[in-house]
C-alpha cells in the first residue's frame, strides 16, 4: 500500500518501545500526548493505542492535570489503524472483528469522550480513518492550514468505525456525515471548520503556540465545572428534554459544593478576577 498522504490505511515503521512511539509531558496542568511515528504518519499500533487510554485514564484521576492536548509528529496527525499483524480473512473465526472494534478503537473514541478532562486535539497533518476519529471526538480541534481529514473506510470497502457513525452525524448532521463517508474525498482543514468539525484554523507555524495557548486557558480554568458541562453536552445528545434538564440540575447542584464554583460567585461580588485551583 502507498504511504503517501491520501494513502492512508498506515504501514508499518522500525519497532521500538512503546514509550518513545508516544510522547508525554504535563506542564502547566496540560498533559501533552504526542503520536511518534512520523515515518508511518502516525498509523496507530495496539501499543500505542493502550499507551493513549491509560495517558487520558490519568489525566481523569490527577488532579494535577487540567486539560489534555492529542497531538503529533511529523506531517501526519494519525493515518488510521496500523494493520500489521492482523489476522488474515481466512482465519477469523465469527465474531473476532466486532471484538476487536469493540475492544480497540472504540475503547480509545470513549477514552477521549469519557476523560473527565478537556481534550484538545492539535491536528497537524492528516487525519483519517480512526485519526479523523481520534480528532473528531475531542472536545475542541484546532488544525494546521496543510491538514486534512479523510474518512478512508470506503476506499477500502470498508465500514466507517471506531465511533464515525456516531460522531459525525452529530456533528455535521446525517446527510454531510454520508457524503463524507460514502465518497471518502479529502477535505481540508478550511472546509472542516466550515462544517463545524473544526474549532479553528491556523498557520503550521503557528498551531503548537495557538493549542498551548488554548490548552492553558482550559487548564485555568473551573476544572470541575468544565468537567460537568462537558458530560452534560455529550450525553445531551442522546437524551430527551425531561432527563436533560434533570441532568443539569443535579450538575449544578454538585457543582456548587465545589471551591472554584464559591470562587467564582465571591470573585463576582467582589469585583475581581477569579482563581481557579481545579478543586
Amino acid at each position: 500500500m502507498s504511504s503517501s498522504p491520501e494513502d492512508t490505511t498506515g504501514r508499518a515503521g522500525p519497532s521500538g518501545p512503546p514509550d518513545s512511539l508516544i510522547l508525554h509531558a504535563t506542564d502547566n496542568g496540560v498533559s501533552w500526548i504526542t503520536l511518534n511515528r512520523p515515518e508511518a504518519m502516525n498509523a496507530l499500533t495496539w501499543d500505542q493505542r493502550e499507551r493513549v487510554i491509560a495517558l487520558l485514564a490519568d489525566a481523569s484521576a490527577d488532579p494535577a492535570v487540567r486539560a489534555v492536548v492529542l497531538t503529533a509528529t511529523g506531517r501526519g496527525f494519525c493515518a488510521g489503524a496500523d494493520l500489521r499483524g492482523a489476522p488474515a480473512t481466512g482465519d477469523r473465526v465469527p465474531g473476532d472483528v466486532a471484538r476487536t472494534i469493540r475492544l480497540g478503537a472504540q475503547r480509545l473514541v470513549a477514552a477521549v469522550l469519557d476523560c473527565e478532562k478537556p481534550v484538545l486535539a492539535a491536528v497537524n497533518g492528516t487525519a483519517a480513518g480512526i485519526g479523523a476519529h481520534l480528532a473528531f471526538a475531542c472536545d475542541l480541534v484546532l488544525a494546521a492550514e496543510s491538514a486534512k481529514f479523510i474518512e478512508v473506510f470506503v476506499r477500502r470497502g470498508l465500514v466507517p468505525d471506531g465511533g464515525g457513525a456516531y460522531l459525525l452525524p452529530r456533528l455535521v448532521g446525517p446527510q454531510r456525515a454520508k457524503e463524507l463517508m460514502f465518497f471518502g474525498d479529502a477535505l481540508p482543514a478550511a472546509d472542516a471548520e466550515r462544517l463545524g468539525l473544526v474549532n479553528r484554523t491556523v498557520p503550521d507555524e503557528e498551531l503548537a503556540a495557538t493549542a498551548r495557548a488554548w490548552a492553558e486557558r482550559l487548564a485555568a480554568g473551573p476544572t470541575r465545572s468544565i468537567a460537568l458541562t462537558k458530560q452534560l453536552v455529550n450525553a445531551s445528545l442522546d437524551t430527551d428534554r425531561t432527563t436533560a434538564f434533570a441532568a443539569e440540575a443535579m450538575a449544578q447542584e454538585i457543582n456548587m459544593t465545589t471551591s472554584d464554583a464559591q470562587e467564582g460567585v465571591a470573585s463576582f461580588v467582589e469585583r475581581r478576577t477569579p482563581t481557579y485551583r481545579g478543586a
